[in-house]
């Protein structure tokens, strides 16, 4: 589904990733993790199409990925991107509303389809008995279980998850892993998540993705970025590996 052929990302000198490739599968979830800075965010820019990579290229089904964010392609990000003046339920209801019109605004029956599919996607996500509240009404998870109902009600072929639990306390962050891995199978999503906690990375999905330079010099730090030092299928990584990739993260971060 997804080809990264020989993928550089650079801002002037200063080298972000360097020389990335690799192949995911339609169905696969992918988690990357590494130190802050390494360039995992850069690359979930690149998927979604807000940046684009200085050298190389990312394909999709054969063709360039597109330039620009589409409707293919949903984003969740660590701060909530919801509308604080819109009840919950119109929260879902605009993103659609923006993909059939430029101004945000259905009428008639579009209109009542969208409220009818933003709804029943609610009940999915576990926020169907506050459809009509506002978001400052809501908690930490619950904004995040709204933000996955805005990028889903498009039906996206990829989900990219930027840290979108980094923020929530151990319980409603499992809460929202088991949240995330039924949709997943469920939609059948493409899913792409960076996130900083190994064990998260390792637990979620099929493949842990490592980020991490694999050359550096000390005189100019910014000459070398980060690439794929590892490509893990998940559950299968022997103990002392992850130990080790958990130490040279912990020291980095």
């Amino acid at each position: 589904m997804i080809e990264i052929n020989n993928v550089w990302k650079r801002y002037g000198d200063n080298v972000i990733l360097e020389n990335i490739s690799a192949t995911v599968k339609e169905g696969e979830f992918i988690t990357l993790v590494g130190a802050s800075g390494c360039g995992k965010s850069t690359f979930l820019k690149m998927l979604l199409g807000t940046d684009t990579a200085s050298q190389g290229d990312i394909l999709l089904d054969g063709k360039p990925i597109p330039s620009e964010p589409d409707a293919e392609r949903g984003v969740v990000f660590q701060q909530y991107s919801v509308f604080p003046h819109l009840s919950v339920l119109d929260n879902v209801v605009i993103a659609r509303a923006f993909e059939k019109t430029k101004i945000g605004f259905l009428w008639g029956s579009a209109k009542k389809a969208a409220r009818t599919e933003a709804a029943e996607l609610l009940d999915i996500v576990g926020l169907g008995h506050m459809q009509n509240r506002y978001p400052d009404e809501l908690s930490g998870g619950m904004r995040q279980r709204l933000a996955i109902a805005q990028a889903l009600i498009l039906k996206p072929r990829i989900l990219l998850l930027d840290e979108p639990f980094g923020a929530l306390d151990p319980g409603i962050r499992a809460d929202m892993h088991d949240l995330v891995l039924d949709l997943w199978r469920k939609h059948k999503l493409t899913v792409f998540m960076v996130t900083h906690d190994l064990k998260e990375g390792f637990h979620l999905g099929t493949r842990l993705w490592v980020f991490d330079k694999r050359r550096v010099d000390l005189q100019a730090p910014n000459a070398y970025g980060a690439g794929i030092t590892y490509d893990l299928p998940v559950g299968v990584c022997e103990p002392e590996l992850l130990d080790e990739i958990d130490s040279s993260l912990m020291v980095k971060n």
